[in-house]
C-alpha cells in the first residue's frame, strides 16, 4: 500500500497541472485577500485592526480549498482521460487499493494547497497590518486553528474529489462539477434553506478555515448565515470525512470496477 502511494505522488509531482493549479489557486488567493484589504475600513468589510476585518482577508484563502477538489478529480479522472488507467490496473489489479492510494496522495497534495492559501492571504493581511503599526487582532492560537482547518479541509476535499472524479471518469465533466456544484448549487440551496447551510460540503470547508457561516459563498447564500450558525470543527471535519468515504465507497463498488480498456 506504501508503495502505491508513494508512485500516486510521484504522478502528482510530475504532472505539469499539479503546478498549474497550485500557481491558480496562489493567483486568485493573492488577488481576492489583497482586494479584501485594500475595500477594508470602507464600510463594507470591518478595518484590518479588527479581529473581523483580518478574517475578511484571510477568507482569501478558500480559493485554495476550491481548487483542492479540483486537484483530487484528476488524480483519479486523469487516468481515464490519458488513457493510462488500464496499465495501472494491470500493474496492481486490486482496484480498491489504488483508489485508496489515490485518496491518501491527493489528501497530502489537498492539505499543501489549503495551507498555501492560508500562508497567502494571512500573510498579506498580516503585512499590511505591521504596516500600519497595528496591533494583530487575533491571537496566534486562532490563527493556527485557521491554518490547521486549511489544510484538514483542501485535504478532505481533495479526496472528496477524488470519489467525484472515480464515479463521473470524465474529467472535464466532474471538474465543472465540482464548480457548479460550489458556486450554483450550494449558492441557491443556502439561500433558501439557511438551516441546511452549515452542512453544504464546500461551506463546512469554508468555516473549518476560519471563514464566518455565508462569508465565502456566491450570490444568495453571502450572508444569509444570519439564521444559522457554522458547524463546529469537529463536527465539519466529521462531516467532510463521511462525505469522502461514502464517495469513495460508492466509487469502489461501482465504477470502480467496471471493465476499462
Amino acid at each position: 500500500m506504501i508503495r502505491l502511494i508513494q508512485v500516486e505522488v510521484i504522478k502528482l509531482r510530475r504532472t505539469r497541472l499539479t503546478y498549474g493549479l497550485l500557481a491558480a489557486a496562489a493567483g486568485l488567493t493573492a488577488l481576492f485577500a489583497a482586494l479584501e484589504a485594500s475595500r477594508a475600513g470602507s464600510g463594507s468589510v470591518a478595518p484590518l485592526s479588527t479581529a473581523a476585518g483580518l478574517d475578511a482577508v484571510i477568507t482569501g484563502g478558500i480559493w485554495a480549498l476550491l481548487f483542492a477538489a479540483v486537484l483530487g478529480v484528476t488524480v483519479s479522472s486523469g487516468e481515464y482521460r490519458h488513457a493510462t488507467i488500464t496499465a495501472t490496473y494491470l500493474v496492481s489489479p486490486r482496484r480498491g487499493r489504488v483508489l485508496a492510494a489515490k485518496c491518501a496522495a491527493a489528501a497530502g497534495a489537498g492539505a499543501v494547497l489549503g495551507l498555501t492559501g492560508w500562508l497567502i492571504a494571512t500573510g498579506i493581511g498580516l503585512g499590511i497590518v505591521s504596516a500600519h503599526a497595528d496591533p494583530v487582532p487575533i491571537g496566534a492560537a486562532t490563527l493556527a486553528r485557521y491554518a490547521a482547518g486549511h489544510a484538514v479541509a483542501g485535504g478532505l476535499l481533495a479526496v472528496i474529489g477524488v470519489g467525484v472524479g472515480a464515479l463521473v471518469r470524465s474529467q472535464l465533466a466532474a471538474v465543472i462539477g465540482v464548480f457548479v456544484w460550489a458556486v450554483v448549487v450550494e449558492s441557491v440551496v443556502g439561500g433558501l434553506y439557511h438551516t441546511v447551510q452549515p452542512y453544504l460540503p464546500y461551506t463546512a470547508a469554508t468555516t473549518l478555515s476560519g471563514s464566518v457561516l455565508g462569508g465565502a459563498a456566491f450570490g444568495p447564500a453571502h450572508g444569509a448565515a444570519a439564521a444559522a450558525t457554522p458547524l463546529p470543527f469537529a463536527a465539519a471535519v466529521a462531516l467532510l470525512a463521511v462525505i469522502a468515504l461514502a464517495l469513495a465507497a460508492i466509487a469502489a463498488k461501482t465504477t470502480v470496477e467496471h471493465d476499462v480498456s
